[in-house]
């Protein structure tokens, strides 16, 4: 939902960049879980006192933690996410996926073309091939519009790939499968 920046002012409050399409469900949580980013260690239940989205910072938040009541206490959560059990996301409509869905996930790479002949029903050729692993997603810049890229783990290193319907034609993330058809040069643009 959101990663905490810094303690904000001498109360035990922290400031949080948020990380969720949802912000307005913020204010209205009495209960998160925060944990270090790095999920080495298992993510704490947290009580708040308050939470509210900041006027004076765009994309922010601000988060009063239950038994944090100094800027010292609150210095200890830096760096930390604020976090929800899956069971309280909210549910998406068709053709939205959480990142957290996506990661992980196999693709495969659909031929382009069929062959011109077949000796049998199942020819080889048109079975889609293990591409890689879906390592993470990139989105464009604040101001920037444009297509997340899927950051795909291949044996040849790494391929960004559109996450859009003509290139993404199936996502199936309770399969963990992705199938994709790439447009002709995309291997070559990685490459560069």
């Amino acid at each position: 939902m959101a990663r905490i920046l810094r303690a904000r002012g001498n109360k035990g409050e922290v400031a949080a960049e948020i990380l969720t399409d949802f912000p307005e469900r913020l204010p209205r949580l009495r209960e998160v879980f925060a944990g270090p980013a790095d999920g080495k260690n298992e993510p704490r239940r947290m009580a708040l006192k308050s939470c509210w989205l900041s006027q004076n910072h765009r994309g922010q938040a601000v988060f009063h933690f239950e038994g944090v009541d100094s800027i010292s206490e609150a210095e200890k959560f830096r760096g930390f996410e604020v976090l929800l059990p899956f069971e309280q996301r909210v549910t998406l409509p068709a053709g939205q996926y959480f990142v957290s869905d996506l990661m992980g996930c196999s693709v495969f790479e659909t031929p382009a073309s069929p062959p011109v002949f077949a000796s049998s029903p199942c020819f080889l050729s048109e079975a889609p091939s293990l591409l890689g692993m879906v390592r993470d997603v990139q989105f464009p810049g604040e101001g920037i519009s444009g297509t997340p890229l899927l950051e795909v783990e291949t044996s040849l290193g790494e391929i960004l790939i559109p996450l859009a319907v003509d290139i993404c034609t199936n996502i199936d993330t309770n399969a963990r499968r992705i199938d994709v058809l790439l447009p002709d040069g995309l291997r070559d643009l990685n490459r560069e």
